[in-house]
């Protein structure tokens, strides 16, 4: 016999609608913020204020971030295909990377199977020392801008603080960036998705998922670029430069 199929996100009766278990009408719509109900459809429940306050920071921190190539991508979509916007939408999504936003997870994913017991600072050295043979980047630190501190580490952390946030991940990440600053020679502080990856690691959101938090925040800068697209186009420019460069370094080549 097949299983059942069953989601407790949300359903619908003739005149309700319902999620996690809340009708949206009632007890959500000009209640409950969008980074509140989204905390609500990972825990299965609303935030308490100081959850509500640290999660909303995650994601405000997420927004915005320039003309990253998910953007570009973004606009770039938008001028092939301007009937699709959600297609646009779609395809800066999926630029986010482990360059771009990605990092989050692997940073969370680093945390969370660090032991759970033991001295915080020999594990930090742990795992930098292991990375660091391997040849690999340690995820969620460093910025080509951002030095000796990355601002929105320092307000993300604060706010962990003051919200009850700052446990073991969270003094596990910063622990990481010290010692790799002293194993790799150069300023290696603690980004934004390290603070964001350690934040969520405390408030127990699985390191799979945090990525998500990326996604979620990021369509709606992806929406606001289309905005600005539609006013201000820079997409042809650039396909046109690209494609006009790229010509042009081919055919020196030929000569």
């Amino acid at each position: 016999m097949s299983r059942k199929l069953k989601s407790d996100l949300g359903k619908s009766t003739v005149d309700k609608i319902y999620v996690r278990g809340y009708d949206l009408t009632e007890e959500l719509i000009g209640k409950v913020s969008l980074g509140d109900v989204a905390f609500l459809e990972l825990k299965d429940r609303l935030p308490t204020p100081q959850e509500s306050v640290m999660f909303n920071a995650l994601v405000v921190t997420l927004v915005e971030h320039g003309l990253t190539p998910s953007t570009i991508a973004a606009r770039l979509t938008y001028f092939g295909a301007p009937e699709a916007l959600q297609a646009a939408v779609a395809a800066g999504l999926l630029g986010m990377g482990d360059r771009f936003g990605g990092s989050i997870e692997q940073a969370a994913k680093t945390l969370q199977e660090a032991p759970a017991t033991g001295d915080l600072d020999k594990i930090a050295r742990q795992i930098v020392d292991s990375h660091k043979a391997a040849k690999h980047i340690i995820p969620g630190l460093g910025h080509p801008v951002h030095k000796p501190a990355d601002p929105r580490t320092t307000r993300l952390f604060a706010l962990a603080e003051e919200n009850g946030f700052a446990g073991r991940h969270v003094r596990l990440m910063g622990l990481i960036a010290q010692h790799a600053t002293e194993a790799y020679g150069r300023e290696l502080p603690v980004n934004a998705t390290g603070a964001i990856a350690a934040i969520a690691s405390e408030m127990e959101i699985p390191w799979r998922i945090c990525r998500g938090l990326a996604v979620m925040a990021r369509a709606i800068g992806l929406v606001a670029h289309l905005q600005e697209e539609m006013e201000e186009p820079m997409a042809p420019e650039i396909w046109s430069r690209a494609e006009g460069e790229a010509s042009s370094e081919m055919n020196s080549d030929r000569v």
